[in-house]
């Protein structure tokens, strides 16, 4: 595990982790899209290289982010909103710097994960509980893929995904709407296996049988 610290932010550990470790099958499309082009030559790619499939299909759950590095802790400035981030949180962030956004009692437990990202220069994956207004558990996974057009992280692009084993449950306010704050389930930083490996495709090295 690793630590990342910041002056007034919590420490908190991330495990390491292997890209199979995201659970949605359209977050997994928008990392493998990520690892083909770090995979040429290890190293970041560039926002406008990255163009997966179906992106307009995915925009609802993304968020688009600059990173300004220069500043410590570094500041993201949202860039876009997602819509149902914006129901989630309720209200509309894209101007704002996002530590502000989240505010006093969010930033502390949230930030640390895009710092960490950004540290390591690594995709970052997390998981929480958190309770909508009628009590009903939802798990909040979060994708956070690095971008550099200098050699730094410049620019992060954010999946956020919602699901419920209740079924149905109520996307307004949820981030702000209980007492409780999201209870983690997994923080991850993905630095193992960096290559991408298409369906169906046999690792080099496995033994094939005939019968």
């Amino acid at each position: 595990m690793t630590r990342f610290a910041c002056a007034g932010i919590a420490v908190l550990e991330f495990e390491s982790a292997q890209p199979s470790v995201v659970k949605s099958i359209k977050q997994r499309d928008l990392l493998n899209t990520w690892l083909r082009l770090y995979a040429r030559d290890q190293s970041l790619p560039r926002m406008n290289e990255y163009q997966p499939a179906r992106m307009e299909d995915e925009l609802p759950d993304l968020v688009f982010y600059t990173v300004n590095t220069s500043m410590q802790p570094p500041r993201l400035t949202i860039e876009s909103n997602g819509t149902r981030m914006s129901s989630a949180y309720g209200n509309t962030g894209k101007g704002r710097y996002l530590d502000d956004y989240l505010g006093a009692r969010l930033a502390p437990i949230v930030m640390p994960v895009y710092y960490e990202c950004i540290a390591r220069g690594l995709p970052a994956y997390t998981i929480a509980n958190i309770d909508d207004i009628y009590g009903r558990i939802v798990a909040y996974e979060r994708l956070l893929l690095p971008f550099s057009d200098d050699g730094n992280v410049t620019h992060i692009i954010a999946s956020l995904k919602t699901i419920s084993e209740d079924g149905g449950f109520e996307i307004k306010n949820l981030m702000r709407g209980s007492d409780q704050l999201p209870a983690p389930k997994l923080r991850t930083i993905i630095d193992r296996d960096l290559v991408h490996r298409a369906p169906g495709r046999i690792p080099s090295g496995d033994v094939l049988e005939f019968g």
